[in-house]
């Protein structure tokens, strides 16, 4: 099997989950108001923290353009266990990436990936409940400019959005979704191939270790990755050799956080508020990680992940490969609406 082949069986893996996760996406966007979500996210107390965490688990948002939204909480109320229970647990998971998760690997991390989201939330909130409630006045509420995101957003596009239900869908779905993940799901894609095709077998054995664990957390907090562009790489990176504890590492550092979330949100929950989520993220995914593996040796959990199964070229049905052909066009469609937009500024 050429590389070619390789990189397309990849992408014939994701695209039914990834597409079906954009739409589902696009269904939450519509259905659920940001009025809905800043209502229940403004007291001060471990309850604000839970929803925090909960709401942020399916919502289709990156840790790059999960920042607006965020700095919305904020400058409405939102307390900082809150905002920032909802900055962790927003970009770690959503449906898409839930989907490709159990696409590429099996239920077992499809239902640890999201819990762990929300275990590493809610500890980074009850931090700042505990050591960063002091308040401060909000700035004056104004139209949100993120000049540190290399993400495309509606302030951005300058999409007129009709209150009609569907056009909403459509502009979110086709347009703001698809653009922010085009470039990201492409690249993890190719990255997970590249590692399939290339590396030699258990290559990253040796990273499943204390030192391992702790470096793969050291690479994955200032790098920039979505949820569902980690899980292909994640999934070559176990083919390889790296434990399923190790890899999560990967899936909930890299999407939670980078440099562009750091330097804008300090301004909102204050350089202690940074340093106390990126505590939390690095203790919480160092305790699951250790969790993960344990739980996979106890219960001899098999890694049977569905990636295997690319490499019988039969595998894939003429639907999938259509199915894969459409995908790539819109995923084709977001990356030039990124070059076009990077021309233009």
């Amino acid at each position: 099997m050429n590389f070619l082949n390789t990189l397309w069986n990849y992408l014939n893996l994701t695209s039914p989950y990834l597409l079906a996760g954009i739409i589902l996406s696009g269904v939450i966007h519509v259905l659920v108001p940001a009025e809905w979500i800043l209502k229940h996210l403004g007291r001060k107390n471990i309850t604000s923290v839970f929803k925090a965490s909960a709401v942020g688990i399916p919502l289709p948002l990156c840790s790059c353009s999960v920042i607006p939204t965020a700095v919305t909480l904020s400058k409405m109320g939102a307390s900082n266990a809150a905002t920032s229970a909802f900055l962790i647990s927003t970009p770690e998971t959503g449906v898409d990436s839930i989907l490709i998760t159990y696409a590429m690997l099996d239920l077992p991390m499809t239902i640890i990936r999201p819990v762990a989201a929300f275990f590493t939330a809610t500890f980074a909130g009850l931090l700042h409940l505990f050591f960063n409630q002091e308040t401060k006045s909000p700035p004056k509420f104004s139209k949100l400019v993120v000049d540190d995101c290399d993400c495309q957003h509606d302030h951005e596009h300058g999409h007129k959005i009709s209150n009609s239900k569907i056009s909403q869908f459509y502009h979110f779905v086709f347009h703001d979704l698809i653009d922010d993940l085009a470039k990201w799901v492409l690249l993890g894609i190719l990255i997970g191939a590249v590692i399939d095709f290339f590396a030699p077998v258990n290559i990253f054995a040796q990273m499943n270790g204390l030192a391992g664990k702790v470096l793969m957390i050291v690479v994955g907090i200032p790098l920039y990755i979505c949820a569902s562009s980690a899980t292909p790489i994640a999934a070559s990176l176990i083919m390889k050799g790296m434990s399923p504890g190790t890899a999560i590492i990967f899936l909930l550092t890299g999407p939670a956080t980078n440099i562009s979330t750091l330097l804008v949100m300090q301004k909102y929950i204050g350089k202690k508020g940074v340093i106390l989520n990126t505590i939390a993220i690095a203790i919480s995914a160092l305790c699951i990680s250790f969790l993960v593996d344990f739980l996979y040796q106890f219960y001899s959990w098999p890694l049977n992940y569905k990636i295997l199964n690319t490499h019988n070229d039969n595998y894939f049905s003429i639907w999938n490969h259509l199915v894969s052909i459409l995908l790539l066009l819109l995923l084709l469609k977001g990356l030039y609406a990124n070059f076009k937009e990077g021309r233009q500024h």
